[in-house]
């Protein structure tokens, strides 16, 4: 490898953060347009089978090898059922049943204390959380508060809460924070396509009784196709590749701690598309999680 091709290769890998945060930030706007003309697991369960589709196809042009193993295949579904089918099914159900997505993205924008507290009372691989790190994670998660407080004091006619969407949205936060940790621990390094593919598969054999049961009939129009397309192209194929690399590279207290961005990135995007206001509250919510997030991933003092 030339030094050009390395030094673009660590930057490429420098930005892994930023372009997943801005990716994940979407999936909240993907659920504004497609939510309201589709039932939460069939939406899923499609997007999962075009994500599988999309995979397979790369997979087979690029000839990509699969797990060779039962234990890698098993390890893999765990990961799939827990990140890609418990997550995302948890949060799309809260949204579904009238939950705000202020207060849904607060509740699992809650992962990376929960992560934290694991890693601290089990010192799994040494990975105890320092000082600095939890200072980080608090101010990461006041900031959080701050920003989506408008949302959670200001929803609209719809935005309320139930026993059960809580129970979703609570379902999504274990279902990552149990994901993200398990994969660390371990799935071994293998391709991030056949991984990302052998969990949709998981995923998509867990969806589907769910989505059996649903009622409501999938409209489709131009918003729900391009929710959905999105969903495919940008959040699964995209977002989804990122955070399995993200994992496998970084400490999970620190990929975990990302997920505190998203909520402020999403308000930008917000803004950007849809001109939702942002407040002087906003603007200092986004800085002080900004700045948590800065003392969780900093590199430690050799």
């Amino acid at each position: 490898m030339s030094s050009h091709q390395g030094d673009a290769t660590a930057t490429l890998i420098r930005l892994m953060p930023a372009v997943f945060v801005v990716i994940w930030a979407t999936g909240f706007i993907v659920a504004r347009y497609g939510m309201p003309h589709a039932p939460p697991f069939t939406f899923l369960l499609y997007r999962y089978l075009f994500s599988i589709a999309c995979f397979l196809g790369w997979i087979v042009i690029a000839g990509v090898r699969w797990p060779t193993t039962g234990r890698q295949w098993w390890h893999l579904s765990v990961t799939g059922v827990l990140m890609q089918a418990g997550y995302l099914g948890g949060v799309w159900a809260a949204v579904k049943g009238g939950m705000g997505s202020g207060l849904s993205a607060l509740i699992v924008g809650i992962q990376p204390v929960l992560t934290a507290v694991w890693l601290s009372a089990t010192g799994s691989h040494g990975a105890r959380v320092s000082g600095r790190q939890w200072v980080g994670l608090l101010l990461g998660f006041a900031g959080l508060v701050l920003v989506v407080s408008r949302k959670l004091t200001h929803g609209g006619p719809g935005d309320h809460v139930t026993w059960v969407n809580f129970s979703w949205a609570a379902m999504a936060l274990v279902s990552i924070t149990a994901g993200t940790l398990y994969q660390k621990r371990h799935v071994q390094p293998c391709d991030v396509r056949t991984a990302i593919t052998a969990q949709l598969l998981s995923a998509a054999v867990v969806t589907l009784p769910l989505a059996l049961l649903e009622a409501e009939p999938f409209r489709w129009n131009l918003e729900s196709g391009g929710a959905m397309a999105w969903s495919v192209l940008g959040l699964t194929l995209g977002g989804s590749s990122l955070l399995y690399l993200l994992i496998q590279r970084g400490a999970a207290a620190s990929v975990a701690s990302l997920m505190y961005l998203v909520p402020p990135t999403t308000a930008l995007i917000a803004w950007v598309l849809f001109r939702e206001p942002i407040t002087w509250l906003t603007l200092a919510g986004m800085a002080l999680t900004a700045f948590g997030v800065a003392l969780v991933v900093r590199a430690p003092r050799r």
